[in-house]
């Protein structure tokens, strides 16, 4: 019989404490919660704040008597573990209801202390009384109460990433006024900048008021005046510190764990922790979740990734591990999905912003493609951009932003990449076909039949960022769709020839048939097809804009200036 103590429940703790009791009813496993619930929807806390979800008690995935019952657990909420004794196996516990500081000795023991809101040394911010950060149920309730008590017109939330887009879209569907507030120039950081302008249209048309590219220089008035860097003054009643989130290390670093430059734990594949000055490995101290430093499963590179299936799946393999199973740990590709208004919000691996600081090359494919048959009633665009090794062939990364089957195009791409698929694979993939739910050539098809053109030589491609260059360089762009919807909007500089007149004025285009000539359509589709009739006449050197005006059109959205008051009278 093995004693096994766990620090932390939810997604990583409470899973690696349901685990262990299958896989042994002798084993004693004691798990410690500082706080009072030990199993909740983390996820789901900006949907209760909105009202989205009503009933509080579904929040709480397991709780105290009810686990403890089922898996014949010892669970000790309210009591916090503040010291790890690794030689003498023991730890020091705090009861937070009773005052007592008592010891207890493990076999195994599993640390899973999460992470926690960045509260950064903002001037004002200790004498604010009306900012709060949203991490588990007790913040949900603080927020929830603000909220419900009718005091709430106007709103600000600092950080636009998951949470932060989450509780500005909830708050504003509450009725209130909300600013959503990003230091960098777009909002989710796992989609590349084009892709997030597709978001920053939606929070916008929604009626949210975004700001980009300007931090919060300091609170006054208690916090319901923020003063952003760029002089702007927003009143708010309430505001939402959303700007990220640091691992739990304290217990860590006393126990003089190894941590990473941005403080995660280190482990080794096996989830064990390295001790001391010359870093020996544990075998007897284990770390899981939103703490831990996890491996890249594109760049094999350390990072930190903090999202509830990492954390499940660690849970699971640490106590398979402890049990005397073999686990395997690939690492992690952080494929994640958000609801942004009416638009859903799906990516895996690496984008090109990570590759490029990185220095990894890649190739670029982008497909705007309905989310079922156009005939079929209420089909939506969904937006595609995909990277991958021009050597190897292997995926990189995803990225989707549309509607209805979003997240399904994203699922199957990271599937593929979990089990080694090229992109010219993606081809061969039979998925379910019906016209309420897809096409015949589903859009993960289309990635794959877009990247053999490129890998075949058919055509390069340019991207939104570089075609302005071009032009103004002297470059020629040939624009193949309908004058009326190059009336409608075009780049500048672009040669309007429509597709069907292709053939027939072909000695208009002029350039020598062995110089660069840039195609570009709506979305790419019809560029393709000039393309072909292009190279039957002889030219050589033909590039096709990726994702075509959409994209680009897209890429070069600016914020619509919101009427709301934001100046402090």
């Amino acid at each position: 019989m093995k004693k096994i103590l766990i620090v932390g429940g939810v997604a990583g703790g409470a899973t690696a404490a349901a685990r262990l009791r299958r896989l042994s009813e002798e084993d004693q496993i004691i798990l410690f919660e500082r706080d009072e619930y030990i199993s909740f929807a983390n996820c789901g806390l900006p949907y209760y704040i909105g009202d989205v979800i009503t009933d509080r008690q579904k929040l709480l995935v397991q709780t105290v008597g009810g686990m403890s019952k089922r898996f014949n657990l010892d669970i000790r909420n309210f009591s916090e573990v503040t010291a790890i004794d690794p030689d003498q196996k023991t730890v020091t516990v705090k009861n937070h209801q009773t005052g007592e500081i008592y010891t207890e000795s493990y076999d195994k023991l599993i640390l899973s202390p999460g992470a926690k809101p960045i509260a950064p040394p903002i001037p004002g911010l200790a004498e604010a009384k009306n900012i709060l950060t949203l991490r588990n149920i007790p913040d949900t309730d603080k927020i929830k109460a603000v909220v419900d008590s009718g005091k709430v017109s106007r709103a600000v939330v600092i950080g636009g990433g998951f949470i932060g887009v989450e509780m500005a879209e909830n708050l504003q569907e509450l009725g209130i006024n909300v600013t959503l507030v990003e230091k960098m120039n777009q909002v989710l950081k796992p989609l590349d900048f084009e892709m997030a302008q597709l978001v920053h249209q939606e929070i916008n048309a929604n009626g949210v008021n975004l700001i980009l590219e300007d931090g919060v220089d300091h609170f006054q008035n208690e916090g319901h005046e923020v003063v952003l860097e760029s002089g702007q003054v927003l009143k708010a009643d309430l505001v939402i510190l959303a700007i990220g989130v640091v691992p739990e290390n304290a217990l860590a670093k006393q126990a003089n764990l190894k941590v990473g430059p941005r403080g995660h734990i280190v482990t080794t594949p096996n989830y064990e922790v390295f001790i001391g000055e010359n870093d020996a490995v544990n075998p007897d101290i284990f770390a899981i979740g939103d703490a831990v430093e996890v491996v890249d499963f594109v760049t094999k590179t350390p990072t930190a990734i903090p999202l509830a299936w990492p954390a499940n799946r660690q849970g699971r393999l640490v106590a398979d591990y402890i049990n005397g199973k073999k686990i395997g740990n690939v690492g992690i590709q952080g494929t994640a999905v958000a609801k942004v208004f009416n638009q859903t919000i799906a990516a895996t691996g690496n984008n090109a912003a990570l590759l490029d600081l990185k220095k990894i090359p890649y190739q670029v494919v982008v497909a705007h493609r309905s989310n079922h048959a156009g005939y079929y009633p209420n089909a939506t665009n969904i937006a595609l951009k995909l990277l991958y090794d021009p050597q190897t062939l292997k995926i990189l990364g995803a990225q989707a932003v549309g509607q209805e089957g979003t997240e399904k195009r994203i699922d199957v791409i990271a599937t593929a990449m979990k089990l080694g698929a090229t992109v010219l694979d993606l081809q061969d993939f039979e998925l379910s076909y019906a016209p309420p739910f897809s096409s015949a050539k589903d859009p993960v098809n289309i990635l794959g039949y877009i990247a053999e053109n490129i890998i075949d030589g058919v055509y390069q491609t340019v991207q939104w960022h570089e075609i302005d260059q071009i032009i103004a360089a002297g470059g020629f762009l040939l624009d193949v769709r309908s004058p009326m919807e190059v009336r409608a909007g075009g780049i500048k500089g672009a040669v309007n020839i429509e597709l069907d007149s292709l053939r027939d004025r072909i000695g208009e285009i002029p350039i020598d048939k062995d110089a660069p000539i840039y195609v570009s359509c709506q979305v790419g589709q019809r560029a393709y097809l000039a393309i072909r009739i292009l190279k039957g006449h002889g030219f050589t050197n033909i590039y096709n804009l990726a994702g075509g005006y959409s994209t680009y059109k897209t890429a070069h959205y600016q914020l619509a200036a919101l009427q709301f008051e934001t100046t402090a009278n």
